[in-house]
């Protein structure tokens, strides 16, 4: 089934993802602040608007992907006004839960649908359209846009009521970001023990120290030649993105009560090496921070 998309926001993950939705036979209209964003969008085949409202006024569906909560709730602001009764909302941005489940009870209270869902994959499953959507919606809201979101990755989860994407975003990078500097660690103490990085690695990726972040984003070059480490750590996924996420999830653990002292500490860590030069390259180069803090 053909849609009418409104996609705002065609940075380096909204761009693809939009043109994927193009090549699966939708008519999708963009908008992005940046004219060299807009301009690559079009050349994928989406339809340029000239204004956030007008990408959304005749949409049946209206995906956003913005760098974070505030963006989506002013973004929100113009653009629940302008869109037809009933529009399906579906934000794709990693925003703080509490700034999700406004962005719902804002697009409930103006007549529309909201749902949702953040991504995982980076880049290159945006540019694949190997994502993986998480998903805060109700059961039919759910059912209507999964069909949407399939044409953008491949697989799509439903993780509870609005908000629960979020919830299950932030916590996934929780355990991804304290896994790679628990690598990181392990590699810089492998080093300093005299033991090659092939060794480390097929002692680790067969043993019950295996990991994503060791097996597909293995922080050091050789083993694993698709890793960033290989490319000088251009970034898959950047460090002040994970930066970002990691610093959402100590919000909601303290909003919660909880200590989690190893994503407190991962944040801490992550923060200081987006601060400094790392903040472009992939967040396995975290690795070069733990060097140099070595004693």
């Amino acid at each position: 089934m053909t849609l009418d998309i409104g996609f705002v926001g065609l940075g380096t993950m909204g761009g693809p993802m939009a043109a994927n939705l193009v090549r699966a036979g939708h008519r999708v209209t963009g908008y992005d602040l940046v004219p060299a964003a807009l301009r690559q969008a079009e050349g994928a085949g989406v339809r340029a608007a000239a204004s956030a409202a007008g990408a959304v006024r005749d949409a049946q569906v209206v995906i956003s992907m913005l760098p974070a909560g505030r963006h989506v709730l002013a973004a929100y602001a113009e653009l629940l006004p302008a869109a037809r009764p009933d529009t399906l909302f579906v934000d794709c941005s990693t925003i703080d839960v509490a700034d999700a489940r406004t962005a719902h009870e804002l697009a409930v209270r103006a007549g529309h649908r909201a749902v949702d869902a953040p991504v995982s994959g980076g880049v290159v499953g945006a540019t694949g359209g190997t994502l993986t959507f998480m998903v805060g919606a109700t059961g039919p809201d759910f059912a209507a846009v999964r069909p949407v979101l399939e044409a953008m990755g491949r697989r799509v989860v439903h993780c509870g009521a609005a908000g629960a994407g979020q919830a299950a975003k932030i916590c996934n990078n929780l355990i991804l970001g304290v896994s790679m500097i628990a690598v990181g660690e392990a590699f810089v103490l492998g080093e300093s023990l005299g033991l090659s990085h092939q060794a480390l690695f097929d002692v680790a990726s067969t043993a019950s120290g295996q990991c994503w972040a060791l097996t597909s984003n293995c922080p050091v070059p050789g083993p694993v030649p698709a890793s960033p480490a290989n490319r000088d750590y251009a970034a898959g996924f950047a460090a002040a993105l994970m930066a970002k996420d990691l610093g959402l999830a100590a919000g909601a653990a303290e909003a919660a009560g909880l200590p989690t002292e190893l994503g407190r500490r991962a944040a801490e860590l992550y923060a200081d090496f987006a601060a400094t030069d790392g903040a472009g390259l992939d967040f396995s180069a975290i690795i070069t921070t733990l060097r140099e803090n070595r004693t």
